[in-house]
């Protein structure tokens, strides 16, 4: 039987209107860095699925050397002044597998939603996993320009040899742009684009109901259902796109949205509580 535990590696607080985007263009992006209004306590999300073919987890979580002055560039402005962590040397994926009941040797694939610190953090727990990154996203977090972009890919493993996933072209519906990770189908990898261009979400088919481990879709449920983008996603136009395609799924069927920061997300997967779209 497929399951999913939650585990929570850390906690976040980013600008209130990096949640919850305020303005367009310039100054959506300027209000997401310099906004005077913090967001509450935000947990730091990583998803482990039991699934008969084997452990996956969804994204690694926050490493605590995020904690230590320099591991972050100190040139780069979004880590001084859009960001304060908390993640303590318990709070990693590690020691979360194992209150979980398991050792970060029994994961047998990694997806990385997409390639920012707070998802990919925990990658040096894992030696020789299958990891799964979208290509559009690793080829966007390579290099200087990846680091300029909010990627501190200095901290990636040296071993980091992703396996690159070309998803299908996204349609109208969410699920055209999936491709099976599991072979009963039950597990899918989905582009999700917006917050980075090459986002990727995961769904998993438990009892009929959809469970949409959704990465950094939207920080909340609700600024999905209101259909506001993030203040510093890459392409807010696409990030929209990829919330009406969810929420038209959500009319269809039963569908449980997973992200990586909403508080109510432990609570959500534990009652199985459904998306539930406007009129």
């Amino acid at each position: 039987m497929t399951k999913i535990q939650i585990l929570q590696t850390g906690t976040v607080w980013i600008k209130a209107a990096q949640v919850r985007a305020r303005g367009a263009g310039l100054m959506r992006i300027y209000n997401g860095l310099f906004d005077a209004d913090w967001s509450p306590e935000l947990p730091i999300y990583a998803y482990l699925i039991e699934h008969p073919e084997g452990l996956i987890l969804v994204d690694t979580g926050e490493t605590a050397r995020a904690m230590r002055r320099g591991y972050f560039p100190l040139w780069h402005p979004y880590y001084h002044v859009g960001i304060r962590l908390n993640v303590q040397p318990d709070d990693e994926i590690g020691p979360q597998l194992r209150l979980a009941g398991f050792d970060p040797r029994d994961v047998k694939t990694i997806v990385l939603t997409h390639l920012h610190t707070d998802h990919a953090g925990g990658l040096a727990w894992f030696d020789k996993v299958r990891v799964l990154v979208s290509k559009q996203e690793y080829e966007a977090a390579r290099g200087f320009a990846g680091r300029v972009a909010g990627y501190p890919n200095h901290r990636w493993p040296k071993n980091f040899t992703p396996e690159l996933q070309q998803l299908p072209a996204i349609g109208s519906d969410l699920m055209d742009a999936s491709m099976p990770l599991t072979s009963d189908g039950a597990v899918r990898l989905i582009a999700a684009p917006g917050h980075t261009r090459g986002q990727m979400a995961v769904s998993v088919e438990i009892d009929g109901i959809m469970f949409l481990l959704a990465g950094d879709v939207s920080y909340l449920e609700q600024t999905l259902r209101d259909g506001i983008p993030d203040g510093l996603g890459a392409d807010p136009a696409a990030q929209l796109q990829t919330h009406a395609r969810i929420l038209a799924m959500a009319r269809r069927r039963p569908l449980v949205y997973l992200n990586g920061h909403d508080p109510n997300c432990r609570q959500r997967l534990q009652d199985r509580q459904t998306l539930q779209p406007p009129a």
